[in-house]
């Protein structure tokens, strides 16, 4: 009776070891074993999408960081760079993206990882680095009583023609045709300028401008300094704002029956 006492005993501990065994819990056999050191080599998993979310991330941000410790642009930045110069020069449609990634410095592949169309280095130039409103402010160009010279003044202050607007002057006129996000920009852009330029003659005039007339001033306006910055692009003849802020001043001045800009 005591030896068939040990032996259930002893079955019951040799199933205990085993089932211990199966959990984890007791020492690892011979074919269930892992080798620790083949456990921490192996690298930790990364979750499905994390490094795409986190790169996507940085593609999105308005404006790049340097590279720490050198003051030279990112990528990112590098390559908007030279689109923008070569969109200036050549135009976007004659612009290979091989020639952009080449005047970067970066691998093509890299250029379309930030930016997988080339559309998109348009819009992010569109959207980063030309201008939006408020352009400037109404205050430091109008004087009261001078037509003229508010006009000239708001000129100058937009400097729509100047080398931080390579992008406005060549793009914009460039490609208007075929890129509907530039036409999207320039219509934006118009409404703004003649806005502005409404604004700057009611507070220069010493009496209250008629809207039809104050808005046909404004649209002329406008337009010569579009064009004025476009003729800048080709070094050509370029149209003289202060003759033409002359003539809008007289006319806004004039009887509602004489002088007429319609």
């Amino acid at each position: 009776m005591v030896r068939a006492r040990t032996d259930g005993t002893g079955r019951a501990r040799h199933r205990a070891r085993k089932a211990g065994t199966r959990a984890g819990d007791g020492p690892p056999t011979a074919e269930t074993s892992v080798p620790e050191a083949s456990v921490s080599k192996e690298p930790a998993s990364k979750a499905p999408g994390t490094e795409a979310s986190a790169l996507e991330a940085s593609v999105s941000r308005p404006s790049a960081p340097e590279v720490p410790g050198t003051g030279a642009p990112d990528a990112r930045t590098r390559i908007l760079d030279a689109a923008e110069e070569l969109f200036a020069g050549d135009g976007f449609d004659a612009t290979p993206t091989s020639r952009i990634a080449e005047r970067a410095g970066v691998a093509k592949a890299l250029l379309f990882y930030y930016f997988p169309r080339k559309d998109g280095l348009l819009e992010a130039l569109i959207a980063e680095r030309l201008p939006e409103p408020p352009l400037c402010r109404v205050g430091s160009v109008a004087r009261r009583g001078d037509l003229k010279g508010s006009l000239v003044r708001l000129a100058r202050a937009l400097d729509l023609g100047g080398r931080k607007s390579r992008v406005l002057r060549a793009v914009l006129f460039r490609d208007l045709g075929s890129h509907p996000s530039v036409l999207a920009h320039r219509f934006r852009l118009r409404t703004a300028l003649v806005e502005l330029t409404e604004q700057v003659l009611d507070a220069a005039s010493p009496f209250t401008l008629d809207r039809l007339r104050r808005r046909q001033a404004a649209d002329t306006y406008v337009s010569l300094m579009l064009v004025e910055a476009d003729h800048r692009r080709f070094a050509g003849v370029l149209p003289d704002l202060a003759a033409a802020a002359s003539i809008v001043s007289r006319a806004l001045a004039g009887p509602a029956a004489g002088l007429s800009l319609a």
